[in-house]
């Protein structure tokens, strides 16, 4: 299972989804989820509003392009109308080990059409992932606890679908009962599967231990 980090490696809040974090990230070996926006005709990095602050989408590609391990960069599309850009962005930094996922459903369409990856979400509110047949992979939540089975688990990887796991730490719950199940079923062994959460160095040395 591959570890990746929740909007960079940071020690406090003010610095998720800054250079600084992307740059411990890469440099400790994980790839990264973040979120992109527009903002005054330009793809950005911000959750939230996107304002002056926030970093554009081509130095992101660039800090990873500065380090040697390409793990997975988890693409968070947070407006719509992003394809035509963040294709080209793709294109011109070589990114190739990436998902985009959170797209609205009519917007999806468009990374379809583009030959795009992209996962679909599942969680207790969306029980039925949208574009099953052609999504990369799922993108698997719990909001409030973990309602899915090690069943539901192996059904998506025998349908050749990746997974990847959102840690229950990133909804400010604990996580390591959680960690535990990947660990005792074995999950955290089998291929094509992601853990993201805010605590990759210690999710590193609990599952290599």
């Amino acid at each position: 299972m591959e570890i990746i980090s929740h909007r960079g490696l940071w020690l406090t809040d003010t610095e998720k989804n800054t250079a600084t974090a992307f740059e411990a990230s890469f440099k400790n070996g994980f790839g990264t989820e973040t979120d992109f926006r527009d903002y005054k005709g330009e793809v950005v990095i911000s959750h939230d509003m996107a304002d002056e602050s926030s970093i554009k989408a081509s130095l992101f590609f660039e800090i990873y392009n500065s380090y040697e391990k390409k793990g997975t960069l988890a693409l968070n599309i947070k407006s719509d109308g992003l394809h035509q850009p963040m294709l080209q962005l793709l294109k011109k930094y070589q990114i190739e080990n990436y998902f985009m996922f959170d797209m609205s459903v009519p917007d999806t369409i468009g990374y379809l059409k583009n030959g795009m990856n992209f996962y679909s979400r599942q969680s207790e509110y969306e029980p039925n992932p949208a574009f099953y047949d052609d999504c990369k992979g799922i993108w698997l939540d719990a909001f409030k606890d973990i309602w899915y089975t090690e069943e539901l688990i192996k059904n998506h990887l025998n349908n050749n679908k990746s997974i990847t796991f959102v840690s229950p730490d990133l909804h400010k719950r604990d996580y390591q009962d959680f960690w535990f199940f990947l660990r005792s079923t074995g999950t955290s062994q089998m291929e094509n599967t992601i853990l993201c959460t805010d605590f990759p160095l210690e999710a590193k040395a609990f599952f290599t231990n």
